[in-house]
């Protein structure tokens, strides 16, 4: 990738500084009624209803709250700092600023100060997750699903997205993993009802429905993080040792029973890679490791984590 850009300083390290006298005079701009070529560093005002939405914004859903009181704002004052658009067809679509141009469009106005770029679609889904990186509140999922998307669209990897918006591998890498839970799971984390924590502290169980337990334990009880991971952790260890399991011995692939101390090794691979691991021995000191796996996701998070590149159970990360 020639010419790399890195997005982490926020949207002007890409699209470059603008003064506040070109964005207070936005208003005195020349109206823009169809698409046409104007240079990076002119303002125009542009009819909202040419404007469409960005694909790849990674925000469900915008507080009605919030676009209600920036609408009252611009009722009383313009917009500050235009959104960025570009392009598209007889039209244009939106790059950055879609609470603005939705609070505009909400204060009755026919027009709203833009300007005009030319991005591809990767600097495009770039630039929205770097703006809604920087609003902290901005749900857990929905970050994880912008970046699954952009890895998946443009083929690049968690490494490589991580230097584009200067951020670490295993944020990246820690948000992704909150897909691999139930849809229960994801469905109480997108209501704030637990947290991403709480949710990667349910990935080693492996078994959906014990999760989905766990998650209405955590919702039910008002679990913290630590309490949430010493359960599961106390839950992963004492499996094997429930009185109903106790006939059911893990046996070895020859058919012989497994001593406690290779279970308590299974556990402790289990717990530590957050999937179900086997151990077989073959006798004379040999044998082999199963590690199993769910998804495409889950097997490129357990490459990265055996290769040295992450830390599969980093929970205090992202």
């Amino acid at each position: 990738m020639s010419k790399e850009r890195r997005l982490g300083r926020g949207l002007q390290a890409l699209l470059g500084a603008t003064s506040e006298s070109s964005e207070s005079s936005s208003t005195q701009r020349p109206s823009a009624q169809t698409p046409t070529p104007a240079s990076e560093d002119q303002i125009l005002r542009i009819p909202i209803d040419q404007i469409e939405e960005n694909p790849f914004q990674p925000r469900t859903a915008f507080s009605e709250s919030e676009i209600d009181s920036l609408a009252e704002s611009l009722q009383a004052h313009d917009i500050l700092q235009p959104i960025l658009v570009r392009e598209h067809g007889s039209r244009y679509q939106l790059i950055s600023g879609e609470r603005r141009w939705r609070a505009a469009t909400q204060a009755g106005w026919s027009t709203i100060p833009a300007r005009v770029r030319n991005e591809d679609d990767r600097t495009v889904a770039e630039l929205a997750i770097v703006e809604n990186l920087q609003r902290k509140d901005l749900n857990a999922l929905e970050k994880a699903t912008s970046f699954k998307q952009y890895l998946d669209n443009h083929q690049c990897t968690q490494d490589e997205l991580a230097k584009r918006l200067s951020i670490d591998r295993s944020t990246i890498a820690n948000l992704i993993r909150l897909l691999e839970l139930p849809k229960a799971v994801q469905d109480e984390i997108m209501a704030e009802n637990i947290s991403a924590g709480h949710g990667r502290a349910l990935l080693p169980l492996g078994n959906a429905k014990q999760q989905v337990k766990f998650c209405k334990k955590i919702v039910n009880k008002g679990l913290s993080v630590r309490a949430t991971e010493d359960l599961v952790h106390k839950t992963i260890y004492s499996e094997d040792q429930k009185p109903g399991k106790l006939p059911k011995q893990p046996r070895t692939d020859s058919g012989d029973a497994k001593s406690p101390h290779v279970t308590n090794l299974e556990a402790e691979l289990k717990f530590a890679l957050g999937t179900k691991v086997d151990i077989n021995e073959t006798g004379g000191g040999k044998g082999k490791i199963v590690i199993h796996f769910n998804s495409h996701i889950e097997f490129e998070r357990l490459r990265r984590s055996l290769s040295g590149q992450s830390n599969p159970n980093a929970r205090n990360a992202g």
